[in-house]
């Protein structure tokens, strides 16, 4: 039940935003906003993840993991239900209140991963990593058809996602019911690293993919758009850009097992997605190309990044520090990503400014997967003792 809860959760951490992108010409249509203020769709939410990352070990240690991740489940199917209401504030509202409740679960699973699988930590994320991929690729490629036959067009095609989340709130219960009481948690031996060199690289890996990705999901539809290709079709691409990083994501527990460590790996992938941006920019006709060489290298460099935050860590409470950190200023970075790539084409009338942006974030994201991908953060590297995301007195130590 636990490991089902982990991955139904899972499930809801990308879905509600990645059907944002293929939509945007309708949103825009109805509203009338700008596509600056379009890329706020998505960057919203990373603001969020940003704000919010860093408060999300004090608070578990205080409400318990169990309780906290069925709270932000709760306030993310609120937020999905606010969002569907024809209005230019529910839209955003509701898309605020999606990212508070998504930022809660980013930090979370790989603690509770670490936690209760410290054995099995690389397996079962890729697994929620292609079960959170997954879902966000179908949520791409059936958000243009159900706008076209659903009762309320674009706003039931975002505000669909309610059912999987009311299932996620209901599948997490049993979780909530049989969590320990908070005050049995152990205190934690970390507070964010800020110290360490290793943590701030990271957190690099871990902001420089995430922007690639939110920039895709917001932008690439009207990238295909504008080269001639429809609105359905380019959902569709999106739809294919997701799907082949789920497989990509699929074969990545078997790398990380057979690798000493993940430099190789990540660098790989990392230099695979600068080949997609500059594909894009040369090649722009070759879409489905470009959408299968992104997702080979995007499938892979999110489970990595994931992967980090419990691989880089010395147990579940330096997991949750780490994971909080890399979130936090990892999101921040990323958030600049939609709005950037938005200005820059509204500058320069043309999409070979933003995809040039893209290519420079490529090649920083491979330079730093040669410190991201081996070492682990030590606790000697941080300040002081600090409270933790909460452990059960009764969880397997990392020596065990």
């Amino acid at each position: 039940m636990l490991v089902w809860g982990l991955l139904v959760a899972a499930a809801n951490l990308r879905a509600s935003l990645t059907g944002v992108g293929p939509l945007l010409d309708q949103v825009q249509a109805d509203l009338g906003l700008t596509p600056a203020v379009l890329g706020l769709l998505n960057t919203l939410p990373l603001l969020a993840f940003a704000a919010l990352s860093p408060m999300v070990p004090r608070l578990a240690a205080r409400w318990g993991s169990e309780r906290l991740l069925g709270g932000a489940l709760v306030v993310l199917t609120l937020g999905i239900a606010v969002r569907w209401t024809p209005s230019t504030v529910g839209l955003f509202a509701g898309t605020m209140l999606i990212g508070a409740g998504i930022a809660v679960g980013n930090v979370l699973l790989p603690s509770l991963i670490k936690r209760d699988f410290p054995t099995k930590v690389g397996l079962l994320t890729s697994a929620y990593a292609t079960v959170m991929g997954g879902v966000a690729a179908v949520a791409s490629g059936v958000a243009v058809p159900i706008s076209e036959v659903a009762p309320g067009g674009w706003y039931t095609a975002l505000g669909c996602w309610i059912l999987t989340a009311l299932v996620a709130v209901l599948l997490w219960l049993p979780q909530m019911r049989t969590a320990p009481p908070a005050s049995r948690a152990v205190r934690g031996p970390h507070q964010l690293p800020w110290r360490s060199g290793l943590a701030w690289a990271v957190t690099a890996f871990m902001g420089l993919q995430s922007l690639g990705f939110y920039v895709v999901v917001t932008w690439l539809p009207q990238v295909f758009q504008d080269n001639g290709i429809s609105a359905a079709s380019a959902g569709w691409l999106l739809f294919l850009f997701q799907a082949v990083a789920v497989l990509t994501s699929l074969a990545v527990p078997g790398a990380l097992r057979w690798a000493g460590d993940q430099r190789a790996l990540a660098t790989i992938c990392s230099a695979i997605m600068l080949l997609g941006y500059l594909g894009l920019l040369v090649a722009p006709s070759l879409a489905v190309l470009w959408s299968i060489v992104l997702g080979l290298g995007g499938g892979a460099c999110l489970v990595l990044a994931l992967a980090f935050l419990g691989m880089r860590a010395q147990d579940a409470a330096g997991a949750g520090a780490l994971s909080a950190m890399a979130q936090s200023i990892g999101y921040l970075l990323a958030a600049v990503g939609p709005v950037v790539f938005g200005l820059l084409h509204t500058v320069s009338s043309g999409w070979q400014a933003p995809l040039a942006f893209m290519c420079v974030a490529a090649a920083g994201q491979t330079v730093v997967s040669l410190v991201a991908g081996r070492g682990t953060v030590r606790s000697a590297e941080v300040r002081e003792p600090d409270r933790a995301l909460s452990v059960p007195e009764s969880a397997p130590s990392p020596e065990h």
